[in-house]
């Protein structure tokens, strides 16, 4: 209903209306016309819809934080940093990002060959008409003169609640920046850069001590803004980053954010406000996105907090949504909202902290550290991380050698490149959790630095290229019977060998493939009874432990020792092979378990303080009186 011409939403207010007069209690609207009775069927059904609707919206309006929260922070704090759940993955489409007059059309079909049974004339491939995105810099500059003007009220609340976190001689920088800041009165700022996209507008704002042009709009995917002016300000630069009343008009909102993250100082917040969906549609609805033409408010201030959870995860801190709409302004949805047309402008807030981020591998606490390395990487979805994270703590634990630990901490900047391969895997029975530890075992290697030669190996080894006829064909031939699990295994022993340069390590591969089929024929004549996949992961094992690596066994000495081996020998290297996973598994859960009970320990230590927060509270005799700046004594 929103989407229709207000004259079009007061035809169906009228005759919606007509249905439930006698529902509508005359105390909460206002009389309109004659109306005639309805029948009892009717008023059977929109009786109960009509508390439906008002019970829902008043669950709507419950604050999702806790009662010490609300206290101790700004006022209208209405999601606390304990109540945001989200997907695992990105959760939204491309058009949700576009302008509606920017979303493709699809091709018609025949509509009269469908409706007479025929079958529709629609190519293999059809090719959506081209649309002309709009220029957003020409937009602002040039064709909108327009400006964001917002009631004095709405404004005023925004002054507040920025003066809440906003102190003298901190430094500033504003995403969206125009003609008004709203910063509170007599704030002294050491700087305030402006970024947007009309440098008229800017430069009629007197609080901004610089001024950059550029489009947010224009990004480099999964990176941040392509602008050099902004990269120029540095990293760790700025205390505070305010937006206001921009977010509605990213296209590339995850690039916005991974940018402040990177702007930002460690401990340094940004504040995203924006006004109801409804403030500005009749000046800028050609700029907004669909998401936000097509959301509610209540919706927008979730989405906005996946902004900063999938742009850099938990390298974002204390979440937090507020409601500061002014008291006199009415949040009505449906049919109050269509009556309540000049409802005073609602305002929220969506804010968080910069995480601090580990600069080197924390011995006590590795899952912690890489995981930080990791908040920015692009390619990676969150849940890859979170997969991730425990494996390369585990495998660094592992490590006595500081060469090979610090070896980790440098791979972790590569991952990006083995995920480009891997996401092609997500249609293949090859789970999440197999391409964690592939991409765990890899960068673990200290050979492996993803050149080029080695990604063209793993994606050969995962079958996403023509496999190399004197290498990965001869392999994937002879090692079939091996499980998925242990294919991947064996991907990490043999992908860090490529791109060597070495001679010495091209003759390994070399010996390594043409000892396949020699090996498992001896080790069929000693155990008969060894399954063919064992047989398979045994002879791997052998040959990646002595064969695959320069200085360890020539062919002949392998070939010797694998000869003088008996069959209780090489069971019981088979069961110790195999004990490594039922380990690894152990380990795992331990690792959980501990994550877990640290978890735990850490909130029931905030509830503690909390509690002697309230108790304090409740019982102290003294308080600060800011009119005389003293602490004195509470009158009873």
């Amino acid at each position: 209903m929103m989407g229709y011409k207000f004259s079009n939403k007061i035809a169906t207010l009228g005759l919606v209306l007509m249905s439930c007069d006698a529902f509508i209690h005359p105390a909460n609207f206002a009389t309109v016309g004659t109306i005639e009775k309805t029948s009892s069927t009717e008023l059977f059904i929109i009786g109960p819809m009509i508390r439906k609707m008002r019970e829902e919206q008043a669950k709507k309006n419950i604050p999702m934080a806790s009662e010490a929260e609300r206290e101790n922070d700004a006022p209208g704090l209405r999601v606390g940093t304990n109540a945001w759940k989200w997907p695992p993955v990105w959760p939204y489409q491309e058009e949700s990002f576009m302008r509606p007059k920017e979303i493709p059309k699809a091709p018609t079909p025949n509509l009269s060959t469908m409706m007479t049974g025929g079958i529709p004339d629609i190519k293999d491939e059809p090719v959506s008409e081209e649309v002309e995105k709009l220029n957003i810099l020409k937009y602002w500059s040039e064709e909108n003169t327009a400006k964001t003007e917002i009631d004095e009220e709405a404004a005023e609340k925004i002054r507040s609640h920025y003066g809440f976190y906003l102190r003298d001689g901190m430094s500033v920088l504003e995403f969206g920046a125009a003609e008004e800041s709203y910063l509170p009165e007599n704030i002294k700022l050491a700087s305030h850069v402006g970024v947007g996209a009309s440098k008229k507008l800017m430069e009629e704002n007197s609080a901004l001590t610089k001024v950059i042009v550029a489009d947010l709009n224009d990004v480099e995917e999964e990176k941040g803004v392509n602008s050099d002016d902004l990269r120029s300000l540095g990293a760790n630069s700025f205390d505070v980053i305010l937006m206001a009343n921009t977010i509605d008009f990213l296209t590339s909102p995850r690039e916005v954010f991974k940018s402040a993250w990177y702007l930002l100082k460690p401990g340094g917040t940004m504040i995203v406000s924006f006004a109801n969906k409804d403030a500005y549609t009749s000046k800028f609805q050609e700029a907004q996105t669909k998401m936000w033409m097509d959301m509610t408010d209540d919706q927008h201030m979730w989405i906005c907090g996946s902004f900063f959870q999938f742009s850099a995860g938990s390298g974002w801190e204390n979440l937090k949504g507020f409601d500061i709409s002014p008291e006199e302004s009415q949040k009505k949805e449906g049919l109050q909202a269509l009556i309540n047309q000049n409802q005073k402008m609602n305002m929220y807030v969506v804010q968080a902290s910069k995480a601090f981020q580990d600069d080197s591998i924390d011995p006590n606490n590795p899952e912690k550290s890489f995981r930080s390395k990791m908040w920015l990487l692009p390619t990676m979805e969150d849940r890859d991380k979170q997969l991730l994270a425990p494996r390369l703590a585990r495998a660094f634990q592992s490590l006595k050698n500081d060469d090979e630990k610090d070896a980790i901490a440098r791979h972790v900047d590569v991952l990006p490149r083995v995920y480009e391969s891997l996401v092609k895997m997500d249609t293949f029975s090859f789970t999440f959790s197999m391409q964690a530890q592939l991409a765990a075992d890899l960068v673990t290697d200290k050979d492996f630095d993803a050149n080029d030669e080695q990604i063209l190996a793993l994606k050969m080894g995962l079958g996403l290229r023509a496999p190399s006829k004197e290498f990965w064909e001869p392999v994937g031939r002879l090692t079939g019977a091996m499980v998925p699990e242990d294919k991947v295994n064996l991907l990490a022993h043999i992908v860090p060998r490529f791109g060597s340069g070495d001679p010495n390590q091209e003759a390994c591969l070399g010996n390594f493939v043409t000892g396949l089929s020699p090996t498992f024929s001896v080790l069929k004549s000693k155990s008969p009874g060894m399954t063919e996949s064992d047989i398979q992961l045994l002879g791997t094992e052998m040959l990646a432990a002595e064969i695959l690596k320069p200085g360890r066994s020539s062919k002949e000495q392998f070939a010797s020792w694998l000869g003088s081996l008996t069959e209780e020998e090489m069971k019981e290297y088979l069961k110790r092979r195999k004990s490594f996973k039922e380990l690894a598994i152990v380990e795992m859960k331990e690792m959980q378990a501990e994550r877990q009970a640290e978890k735990e320990r850490i909130e029931e230590y905030r509830k503690k303080m909390m509690e002697q927060q309230e108790k304090a509270r409740a019982e102290r005799s003294m308080a600060f009186n800011p009119e005389t700046g003293k602490m004195e004594k509470i009158e009873s």
